[in-house]
């Protein structure tokens, strides 16, 4: 239950567009003239850097292809908006803007005013508009090699399951092995970027787990389970993830019962957006704006006392992805998260 806490708060920062509201012509006025008004180099160079910025920014809640399938859209109410549904009549070109400008209250979709220029605030909204609302084309397609998928057919039994042709919650008995064998390689290598897919009963069918690094079932904390865990364990995909380095908690020896108890509660908590070595640069942190602090650095730490600290795990911090701990961990809990703090990542200044 705490994972699933913290991975609603941190997909609530990473959140698309709405569906609560309709859009009228009036809203936006008539664009088709308003897609893609440029020609030639400019216009090309504009698309791709909408392009850029949309498989930066937008895509883990509407979708490589805008259509809104992925893993967090399943976890978010309302629901981010499936840009293929939509025409340029119905949704015009300044709401768009002005939605990337504010966000949407009410919904997961925040403010990008103080993280995009405006011409790439235009940029991407006419990407959106020209390459999903128009030519309803695919975008980009994630697993090339140069993204790590080399030979990617090698996953051709999980393609079922990830396009929606089976239900991922069809039992076992009910499948060929070579579909059991698709379901259990889609669980433990795919789940963690594609949507649910297709399923008989609605509702959750695992466990949350950090989707920063959930592959090969590797979950960061594994590496403070008693005995040898060889290297090659702890794979980003064949590797090809520069992110590895981040989910793998410090070696540490010799530390007290109360940090021993935080070191387990921040890894299976904390981790998830501050990264295992505390660095915040694991997947998911680096996707958040604003990013985690960095634990590690001395001056994101400076002047962080165990009060100040404190005061940041229960009350968390507006204007962020850290939500608030107080309902969720004890004041013990609270005590020894810090403890391991002070002792993994960077000393605590002492109180004045």
């Amino acid at each position: 239950m705490k994972g699933y806490v913290l991975l609603v708060a941190a997909l609530a920062a990473l959140g698309g567009c709405s569906e609560s509201e309709p859009h009228t012509k009036e809203q936006g006025g008539s664009p088709h003239s308003q897609v893609v008004s440029k020609s030639g180099a400019e216009a090309a160079g504009n698309l791709e850097l909408g392009r850029r910025i949309y498989n930066f920014r937008c895509y883990y809640c509407h979708g490589y292809s805008g259509n809104a399938r992925t893993l967090a859209a399943t976890l978010l109410d309302p629901k981010p908006l499936d840009f293929t549904g939509a025409s340029p009549d119905s949704l015009g070109r300044e709401r768009m803007m002005q939605s990337i400008r504010t966000g949407r209250p009410g919904t997961s979709m925040m403010s990008f005013a103080g993280i995009l220029q405006p011409h790439e605030i235009a940029a991407v909204t006419d990407f959106v508009r020209q390459e999903f609302m128009v030519a309803k084309a695919e975008n980009t397609r994630y697993h090339t090699e140069a993204n790590g998928w080399s030979n990617h057919q090698r996953y051709a039994a999980a393609f079922p399951f990830a396009t929606g042709r089976l239900a991922l919650d069809t039992p076992w008995e009910q499948l060929t092995p070579q579909q059991a064998d698709g379901k259990r390689l889609f669980m433990t290598s795919c789940v963690s970027c594609h949507d649910r897919a297709l399923v008989n009963q609605k509702g959750m069918q695992w466990e949350s787990r950090p989707l920063s690094y959930p592959r090969n079932q590797f979950s960061p904390g594994d590496d403070l389970l008693p005995g040898p865990r060889p290297a090659s364990s702890v794979d980003a995909m064949t590797s090809a993830s520069p992110y590895l380095l981040h989910d793998r908690p410090p070696r540490l020896s010799g530390l007290s019962e109360t940090e021993k108890r935080g070191e387990i509660l921040f890894q299976n908590n904390c981790a998830f957006c501050h990264a295992a070595d505390g660095t915040a640069r694991n997947w998911i942190g680096s996707f958040m704006e604003p990013h985690p602090r960095d634990l590690t650095n001395p001056k994101a730490m400076s002047g962080m006392t165990r009060t100040r600290l404190r005061t940041v795990i229960r009350e968390g911090l507006p204007g962020t992805s850290m939500p608030a701990w107080k309902s969720v961990l004890s004041e013990q809990q609270v005590e020894d998260v810090i403890a391991y703090v002070g002792r993994a990542f960077h000393p605590l200044e002492p109180e004045k």
